[in-house]
């Protein structure tokens, strides 16, 4: 949130893994599952050498001296986190931490070697090039100051009218962070057509509850943000910049008052209200509506889509009673901020300090090349991936991954069986859905163009505006258009993965393709209780309590019989509940309806996963390798990727903003509701993580 971002994907639509995825009655014999050499393969069979370990898992890190009962987490890496320390460029460290630096360090040798051949005007490669080496040059943007940005800020000088301030709200190139927002995106009950979602934005701090929350612990943060707030106004010349700064503390708390608490925002049924313009200006007068649709290019629009609805007629009402002279302010700050990285380095250091230091306890900021390859990314995505792919890519991922999503298909398959909860006509309808699951391995079948984005060298704040004005414009464009089905919302270079539920499709970028998420010479069952888990978790999101609203041709609606949706959310209030134990800081509890979505696809991922690894056995016999059976591995798999070390800052913030648990409990919150975790790793009553069985939420 603090800096500027390019709006070309899906903004309510998409559920990635991480802080980010025939029709037949229930006699239906199950199908047999695929076996290849990378998908399936025993302990004595051909492989090569795995990239951890004997077997795909990093042995060394377990702590034995920690009973798997207790604390399955830090058994099965605690001796790795207590080896490992977060960099002080990072407020976290982990797996994914640790493969997107190695991403990173990818892309940044690709765009040093692209560098050398100069591409001609106007190719990817210039593109790509000159945006990272104008982002790199701190001095000439430190020699530039503020001209660069003076002309938004005058025109914020400028402003006389409400009308005024919200045609600067609407301008993508003058980030400022209005407290009503309209944005491009996927229609949820169309699949086929694009629409104009209205929702709530307009907070500087991380959440509402930071400026609601009267514990101390809040209130110092709030102090320190009008400092914050201050000292960046004071360097811009505003000369009043104490008072301005207490006076956006003061209105970001009235917007914070109206926002929905951030569980609700998850319900998409509630946060799907159509409206044409003369409904948007009759329930929320006082906000110009037609003026800011006007300015970002909305005019003529018929449909409209209202996140929240309730809390939309109450900021437009607040808009209109604040000041134009508050306003003005208001959005120097948040503009000041949202481009400082392209502003002089005091500029940046100071949004850093707060945002780096004080929210999330990191001690320093990362090296400008790192922030580069983020910017470049942001902006030009696929044109990297095109280059990523190309270097980095190894089909063979491809086709054991091919093998593994179609196992997983069929594990889910035979659990949509199993369940004793659903009735008949509602298992018909998730068996269709299942099948229309489309998975999206690697890269997009075909590459976004950027020929109209113009990239210049050595204007690192103009390429930002322009990038920003770009991504604006190619989501607008695609107003009145049919959806494209084939686009993708994170590129190759990504190490995550998601799931769309209007277009019913799972997506594994390239660079998650790899050890210890995937390796095709690891033991299947680690890579089953891996990447396998990752592929439940994504379908998993097709049948959360928010995917499973849409049906199998991604629309929005209700396909479930009444009693299946009682004995649904029977256990997943359960689930729910369970997750709210979990107190990772004194006096912060994890929100179990926040991170519901995640949580059931994490549980119920993890056992479709280990019901699909069970089928590609074939009932051949157990094996075990270097003391661990197969169910061993398979959890050390799924507990291998989760290994992290986080600040108690940004843990805090993740707990109350991120609908991903963290990542302790996605080891420990899960394991406990598996049936054969208990078994493999002889779990008794009594053991801290034991769950009765009756107490274990079993929903796939």
């Amino acid at each position: 949130m603090f800096r500027r971002c390019v709006p070309a994907l899906p903004i309510i639509a998409i559920a990635a893994l991480s802080a980010c995825s025939p029709a037949v009655d229930g006699s239906r014999p199950t199908e047999p599952v695929a076996s290849t050499p990378s998908a399936q393969s025993t302990a004595g069979s051909a492989r090569g050498k795995a990239k951890l370990g004997s077997f795909g898992v990093d042995l060394a890190g377990l702590d034995r001296s920690v009973k798997a009962g207790n604390d399955f987490n830090a058994f099965a890496g605690g001796t790795w986190m207590k080896e490992q320390k977060i960099p002080s460029d990072r407020s976290r460290w982990g797996v994914f931490d640790m493969l997107r630096e190695e991403s990173d360090a990818n892309v940044r040798t690709i765009l040093e070697e692209t560098a050398k051949t100069k591409g001609a005007k106007g190719t990817n490669a210039q593109k790509v090039t000159d945006f990272y080496a104008a982002y790199l040059d701190t001095a000439a943007i430190d020699q530039k100051g503020l001209a660069p940005a003076k002309p938004a800020l005058d025109a914020i000088a400028a402003a006389k009218t409400l009308d005024d301030v919200v045609k600067l709200m609407a301008r993508p190139d003058v980030p400022t962070n209005g407290p009503i927002h309209a944005d491009v995106d996927l229609d949820e009950k169309d699949p086929d057509r694009y629409v104009v979602v209205v929702g709530h934005s307009g907070l500087g701090l991380p959440e509402r509850e930071f400026y609601l929350n009267k514990d101390k612990q809040f209130e110092e943060i709030r102090t320190k943000y009008v400092a914050h707030v201050t000292k960046l106004l004071t360097m811009a010349g505003d000369k009043n910049a104490a008072a301005d700064a207490r006076a956006i503390l003061a209105l970001e708390t009235k917007i914070a008052e109206q926002h929905w608490p951030i569980a609700d925002r998850r319900e998409r049924d509630k946060t799907y209200n159509p409206r044409t313009l003369a409904e948007l200006q009759k329930e929320a007068g006082g906000f110009p509506w037609k003026t800011f649709l006007e300015a970002q290019g909305y005019a003529g629009e018929s449909k409209f889509v209202v996140t929240e609805v309730t809390a939309i007629p109450k900021l437009a009402k607040l808009f209109a009673a604040t000041p134009v002279a508050t306003w003005k302010p208001y959005l120097t700050y948040h503009f000041l901020r949202a481009s400082s990285d392209v502003l002089p380095t005091t500029f940046d250091a100071e949004v850093f300090d707060f945002a780096g230091r004080t929210l999330n306890g990191q001690p320093e900021q990362r090296e400008r090349w790192k922030r580069g390859v983020a910017a470049v990314n942001g902006a030009l995505g696929e044109a990297v991936g095109e280059l990523y792919v190309a270097k980095h890519f190894q089909p063979r991922a491809k086709a054991a991954m091919d093998v593994l999503v179609e196992n997983l298909r069929k594990g889910y398959a035979a659990r949509i069986d199993a369940v004793d909860w659903m009735t008949p006509d509602t298992k018909k309808v998730a068996h269709e859905k299942l099948a229309s699951f489309r998975p999206k391995i690697g890269y997009p079948s075909k590459w976004k163009s950027y020929a109209t984005l113009d990239v210049v060298a050595g204007d690192a704040f103009g390429n930002a505006q322009r990038a920003a004005v770009w991504g604006h414009e190619y989501m607008r464009a695609k107003l009145g258009t049919p959806t494209d089905k084939d686009e993708w919302f994170m590129s190759p270079q990504t190490v995550n993965a998601y799931y769309n539920p209007v277009f019913n499709e799972i997506v594994f970028p390239a660079a998650i393709l790899q050890p210890p998420f995937f390796d095709p010479d690891a033991d299947p069952a680690v890579n089953y209780g891996a990447i396998g888990g990752v592929i439940g978790h994504e379908m998993g999101h097709g049948f959360d309590d928010q995917g499973a609203k849409s049906d199998a041709k991604g629309v929005l609606r209700t396909w479930w019989k009444d009693a299946d949706v009682e004995a649904f959310k029977k256990r997943t209030d359960a689930l729910a509940d369970q997750y709210s134990a979990f107190e990772p800081l004194p006096g912060i509890k994890v929100n179990g309806r926040l991170t519901l979505g995640e949580n059931i696809g994490d549980v119920g991922g993890l056992t479709v996963a280990h019901r699909a690894y069970q089928l590609s056995l074939g009932g051949k016999p157990a094996e075990s390798i270097d003391g661990f059976t197969r169910d061993q591995r398979f959890f050390f798999g799924w507990a291998q990727v989760w290994r992290t070390l986080i600040r108690d800052q940004a843990l805090r913030n993740q707990v109350m903003t991120d609908p991903h648990s963290p990542a302790m409990y996605r080891v420990n919150g899960v394991v406990r509701n598996l049936d054969a975790w208990y078994s493999a790793f002889d779990v008794k009553e009594g053991d801290a993580l034991y769950l009765a069985p009756e107490k274990r939420v079993r929903i796939w």
